[in-house]
């Protein structure tokens, strides 16, 4: 499966953007999927993962309250809203894809990624 992940930008603090991660190749509807995200001179730490099931989520606590992921399985897309959004959410942002339908934290549990989109949010 192919993942292509957008919407990223430049936004200031307090601002939302909305990103995207489309699959190709394959329907990932059943399998849970994941944002993670990387900053410079840092490892890629987890974001939000939502289930392949029954739309369960899971939230990192830094981004909780503020962000929002979701599906659209008819799309073959998922959704990361991004909310009051601060400096130190400034990153590379990723989706990835699971083999299975269950919820993960770990990069190393999901099998396929996207290219990765850029959010820069300026103080």
């Amino acid at each position: 499966v192919q993942l292509q992940a957008s919407g990223g930008g430049l936004v200031q603090t307090g601002g939302s953007l909305r990103l995207s991660c489309a699959a190709s190749g394959r329907t990932f509807s059943g399998y849970a999927v994941g944002w993670f995200r990387q900053a410079p001179g840092k490892d890629r730490e987890f974001v939000a993962a939502i289930s392949g099931s029954d739309g369960g989520t899971t939230y990192a606590d830094s981004v909780k309250g503020r962000f929002a992921i979701s599906r659209d399985n008819a799309k073959n897309t998922v959704y990361l809203q991004m909310n009051s959004l601060k400096p130190e959410d400034t990153a590379v942002y990723y989706c990835a894809v699971r083999g299975t339908t269950y919820l993960g934290t770990r990069p190393n549990l999901y099998r396929y990624w996207g290219q990765g989109t850029q959010v820069t949010v300026s103080s």
